[in-house]
C-alpha cells in the first residue's frame, strides 16, 4: 500500500465538500465536465473500462467489505487524488441513503456516433425522451447484460451523467457505447449502417416474438408517459407490441427493453424460430 499521506476532511463547510454537493445539479456537472460515481461496483466498473476518476472521496467507517483498499489504490495509480472524510462529511456528499464510503468525481461520458464501432448484425437500443434516471440506468444494465453494441439516448430528458443513472446501471454506463443524439441524427446513422428499427408500441398488431431480430436491429423505446414520437413510429421498419394479459395496459419502459433484448438474445443463440433447450 502506498504510504503517501492522504488529506482528511472533517468540516462540512470545506470547499471540496460544497463542490461535490453541487455536482448533483446538471448545470454544475455540465459546466465542469464531470460527474459523480458512487459505490464500489460502479467505481470498479469505471476503472475496468478505463474511465478514470480524478478525485476519490473515501470514508473507511462506511466501507461494506474488505476490497475497498485495493480499489482505492487502483484509483490512486490511475491518477486520482484520494481524499479521506469523516462519516458526517461523506454522508453530506453522498446521494445514496446508505452510502458505502466511496464517491468518485470523473469526466463525463461523452460518446459520439462517429466513434461507435459495430460488428455485423449489431444490436442497438434507442431510448427516446426517457424521463426517469432510474429507468434509463436500468435500460443500460439490460443492454449490457444482453450484449447490445450501443445505446443511443435521443432527445434527452434525463442526463446520462446523472448520479442515479450511474447507480441504476450499476456502472454499465461505462461498459458499452452510450451516445446522446437527436432523433434525426440517430435515424440517419441507423440508415447509414443498414440497421432496421423495431418500434415498441401497444397499438401494434404483431407481438414482439414475430419480429426477426437477427439482422442488424435497433430496438426503439419511447418515454414513460407518451411512448414513441410519431417521428420514430412513422419511420419504423417494424412495429411490435408486448401482450398485456391483465388489467395494466403497459409495462415499465425498462422492463419492455429487457423483454425485447432477451428475445433478440434467444433468436440469435439458435436458428430462428427454435427455442433453446433450457427454456
Amino acid at each position: 500500500m502506498n504510504d503517501q499521506k492522504t488529506p482528511q476532511i472533517s468540516s462540512l463547510q470545506n470547499p471540496r465538500v460544497k463542490k461535490a454537493v453541487k455536482l448533483r445539479q446538471r448545470s454544475h456537472r455540465d459546466e465542469l465536465g464531470v460527474m459523480l460515481v458512487e459505490g464500489y461496483r460502479e467505481i470498479r466498473r469505471a476503472l475496468l473500462n478505463r474511465h478514470f476518476p480524478c478525485e476519490l472521496f473515501t470514508c473507511a467507517e462506511l466501507f461494506q467489505g474488505e476490497n475497498e483498499p485495493a480499489l482505492i489504490e487502483s484509483c490512486r495509480n490511475a491518477g486520482a487524488e484520494i481524499i479521506e472524510c469523516t462519516a458526517p462529511v461523506f454522508r453530506k456528499m453522498a446521494y445514496r441513503d446508505r452510502p458505502e464510503g466511496l464517491l468518485a468525481v470523473a469526466p463525463q461520458v461523452r460518446g459520439r456516433l462517429e466513434d461507435v464501432s459495430l460488428p455485423d448484425n449489431p444490436l442497438v437500443v434507442i431510448a427516446e425522451s426517457i424521463e426517469k434516471p432510474g429507468n434509463l440506468g436500468s435500460i443500460l444494465r439490460s443492454a449490457d447484460a444482453a450484449g447490445a453494441h450501443a445505446v443511443l439516448v435521443c432527445d434527452r430528458c434525463t442526463d446520462i451523467n446523472n448520479p442515479n443513472v450511474v447507480r441504476a446501471s450499476i456502472g454499465t454506463l461505462f461498459s458499452l457505447p452510450v451516445v446522446e443524439a437527436s432523433s434525426d441524427e440517430a435515424l440517419s446513422w441507423l440508415h447509414e449502417h443498414g440497421i432496421r428499427t423495431v418500434a415498441t408500441t401497444p397499438h401494434a398488431t404483431d407481438p414482439y416474438t414475430d419480429a426477426d431480430l437477427t439482422p442488424g436491429t435497433a430496438i426503439v423505446l419511447g418515454s414513460e408517459q407518451y411512448g414513441l414520437s410519431e417521428a420514430w413510429l412513422s419511420r419504423a421498419d417494424t412495429r411490435v407490441r408486448i401482450p398485456m394479459l391483465g388489467q395494466s395496459d403497459s409495462l415499465n419502459v425498462a422492463a419492455a427493453a429487457t423483454i425485447l433484448l432477451y428475445e433478440a438474445v434467444r433468436q440469435r443463440s439458435v436458428p430462428h424460430g427454435l427455442r433453446p433447450r433450457d427454456q
